[in-house]
């Protein structure tokens, strides 16, 4: 049977280097129940890609970034301070590094070019549905996110322009935090999210991209040259446990997780080698490295322990220069939701359609309807979670578990099942090595997978 993917061709796309590659970077896997062999590569995989290495950076720099650095100033108080938080990201950086080249490796060696692809062709059928699953949730959860941020950035705004405090009693009801979050949401967000195909997102996107650059420069700038009514709470010097540093692992893993978009990225290169690729990541992640270090210390210095999980709600509402940073964050989130929507929409149709054992071209004629229901599922859920779940912190706590599957768990899956497929009587010490370390990798992620569910469920029933 032919090889049909859902909404995976990339002409689409264009060439394009913005963040409209993130659109593409979660498609679901061909609705086949098995990955292609070798020879059965697809015709796009014969040719070579269009993205020089510099390029390749940019679209990982472009993918790593966005809105999860308004928690990392919270990460850093979380972590017990400045030196606290640099070295954890610091130690988590050659473990994220390795992942990315870790499924380089397996996408050339599996000649497959999504990410669940390559978990599904190197581990199996069972773990390749657990990594759509995994994919279709930690989507789901952003979406969330996004709405929350939304109504936190809408909250200070409105707030300047009725002249009065957030929270103050007697508000006007179309003031009301969940009638701005719906309005927006319906007027702007469910439109966008119908479309079968959202390529005109790419235009809008590069508004994500000068909207995460600014709000990293502004806070950095009000960290040199601070307003007055700015007073830092306790700036901690050391962490309170070993448990408080592991607690902003999650966040970490949240702001790094660009590995879903890797695999499209790396084989979209000219000359897609991974001694290539390893210098491609390793230079987009110390990039976004500073950003995120950049943030982090400068939001916690000024804030300290008082710092906010959306550190833009520590700044005064009347600071027009955050008041643009929190226009710019809305735009940013108005644009991302659509297309996280779209990824985890195509892994729910493709995990559909190949349980119902149907090729895409055999079922257009309810592709439509389905699509509509879907999408206003996906749309209504997010929302009504969003609408009760005031606190940013809680989500990116938990959609950081699932990134922490992402950057730790498959990756090292993949990497043991690599080596396990090598059948020389007489394995190398280098060979045990690298199951090793894909052992510590599975652990690792499962660790901080474990630990975030278990805060996220008892830390609010003891609440």
């Amino acid at each position: 049977m032919a090889q049909v993917s859902i909404n995976s061709d990339l002409g689409e796309w264009g060439s394009s280097i913005d963040s409209g590659e993130r659109a593409r970077l979660l498609q679901s896997p061909c609705v086949d129940t098995a990955p292609k062999s070798e020879g059965e590569a697809s015709p796009e995989g014969l040719g070579r890609g269009t993205t020089s290495t510099l390029g390749a950076i940019f679209i990982v720099v472009n993918a790593c970034l966005g809105a999860g650095l308004l928690n990392f100033p919270a990460a850093f108080s979380t972590a017990g301070g400045v030196a606290a938080g640099v070295a954890l990201q610091m130690g988590m950086l050659v473990f994220i590094i390795s992942g990315l080249v870790i499924l380089a490796y397996c996408s050339q060696a599996s000649n497959e070019r999504t990410y669940q692809e390559v978990v599904w062709a190197v581990c199996g059928k069972l773990t390749g549905v657990l990594c759509e699953v995994t994919i279709a949730i930690y989507t789901f959860g952003t979406c969330i996110a996004f709405l929350i941020i939304i109504g936190d950035q809408q909250d200070k705004i409105i707030a300047v322009m009725a002249k009065e405090p957030e929270g103050a009693g007697g508000s006007p009801w179309y003031t009301d935090r969940k009638f701005t979050i719906s309005l927006t949401a319906f007027l702007f967000i469910l439109p966008l999210s119908i479309p079968r195909e959202i390529g005109f997102q790419k235009y809008a996107s590069f508004l994500s991209v000068v909207g995460t650059w600014y709000v990293t420069a502004i806070i950095i700038i009000k960290y040199i040259w601070p307003d007055k009514e700015m007073t830092p709470g306790d700036i901690l010097t050391r962490p309170a446990s070993w448990v408080a540093v592991f607690n902003a692992m999650p966040t970490i893993c949240f702001g790094f997780q660009c590995h879903v978009s890797s695999v499209p990225v790396f084989n979209s290169m000219r000359q897609p080698k991974v001694k290539t690729w390893g210098g491609v990541v390793t230079a987009a992640m110390v990039i976004a490295l500073a950003v995120y270090m950049g943030t982090g210390i400068c939001g916690f210095l000024s804030f300290g322990a008082a710092v906010d999980p959306d550190v833009l709600l520590s700044y005064p509402s009347e600071d027009m220069a955050v008041a643009v940073a929190r226009a710019f964050i809305i735009l940013s989130v108005l644009t991302s939701y659509p297309i996280l929507h779209f990824c985890g929409r195509a892994v729910v149709e493709g995990l559909w359609l190949r349980y119902q054992g149907m090729p895409v071209e055999e079922d257009v004629g309810r592709e439509r309807r389905r699509r509509v229901l879907q999408t206003l599922v996906w749309f209504l859920l997010t929302l009504l979670l969003a609408l009760f779940i005031p606190d940013i912190g809680k989500v990116i706590s938990v959609i950081g578990g699932l990134a922490a599957c992402f950057i730790f768990v498959f990756p090292g899956l993949c990497l043991i099942q690599a080596k396990l497929s090598e059948m020389e009587e007489v394995k190398p010490a280098s060979w045990w090595a690298l199951v090793g370390y894909g052992v510590l990798l599975v652990t690792l992620g499962a660790f901080i997978f474990g630990q975030t569910t278990a805060n996220a469920i008892f830390v609010d029933l003891l609440a």
